[in-house]
């Protein structure tokens, strides 16, 4: 499973409407990669997403784009001015909805449960880069050395389910979804790097408008992507009600 990147812009501060676009790709593909998800687990098709490089690729695609939108939107929020209450609100709301979707997960898939995925990564990292972000353009150099770290250290300590989070295992954990902090926090770091150069030296490629010519495509992707979170937690349950509906319904007499 996957989970969609947090917007984190200040309560009336102005909304990057194409970082939210940008989000809101993101998330039409995951629930596009989710219903697929569901569709073989209710035995409509047969596919490997656990091995196939098809959808093993998709997915590590999909959860780059989404940690690297939260590190440019951390670069946003810092920038804007974004208070410790909102961020510790926000904050919270992220933890709360990881502790849910680890609940959930248990009872669909006992075996092999959420104990750390893209949501509780996502809440670790919001503190970590909160507590880089006054490195500057040492933000390129620690997303570096996070995303080496996993190829250069690994440990046998780490691969139970109370250390697995930090990402140094030796093996995958049996899991439907795992983000650890390693080495995906180099992703948001690098993201928000990039979102500080942006906004100091192409201040455009955030805060610019959408092209005319994707202003009326692009505007139900804005509308997505500024309610991320909620449409991540609302989307599973739909989507496997509607197969589990239809699996119900076509289901020999």
């Amino acid at each position: 499973m996957i989970a969609p990147p947090i917007a984190s812009a200040p309560g009336g501060a102005a909304r990057f409407e194409r970082l939210d676009v940008l989000r809101g790709v993101a998330i039409v593909w995951m629930a596009a990669f989710h219903f697929c998800f569901d569709l073989n687990h209710f035995g409509f098709i047969q596919q490997d997403f656990h091995g196939d490089p098809l959808w093993t690729a998709q997915r590590s695609a999909i959860v780059t784009l989404f940690v690297f939108c939260a590190g440019v939107g951390q670069a946003v929020a810092v920038a804007q001015g974004q208070t410790m209450r909102r961020f510790w609100r926000r904050w919270g709301q992220i933890a709360a909805c990881a502790v849910v979707v680890s609940l959930g997960s248990a009872l669909m898939f006992p075996q092999s449960y959420i104990s750390f995925g893209v949501l509780h990564g996502m809440a670790v990292m919001w503190l970590l880069l909160r507590l880089a972000a006054p490195a500057g353009r040492g933000l390129w150099l620690l997303g570096l050395a996070a995303l080496l770290m996993p190829l250069l250290i690994e440990h046998p300590f780490f691969d139970t389910r109370a250390t697995n989070w930090v990402g140094l295992v030796t093996h995958k954990p049996i899991t439907e979804d795992y983000v650890p902090v390693l080495p995906w926090l180099g992703v948001a770091l690098w993201g928000m790097a990039a979102g500080r150069w942006m906004l100091r030296h192409r201040p455009a490629w955030l805060s610019g408008a959408v092209p005319a010519a994707l202003q009326q495509p692009s505007r139900p992707l804005a509308v997505l992507g500024r309610w991320s979170l909620s449409f991540y937690m609302l989307h599973q349950p739909v989507l496997i009600g509607v197969v589990m509906t239809a699996a119900w319904l076509l289901k020999p007499s």
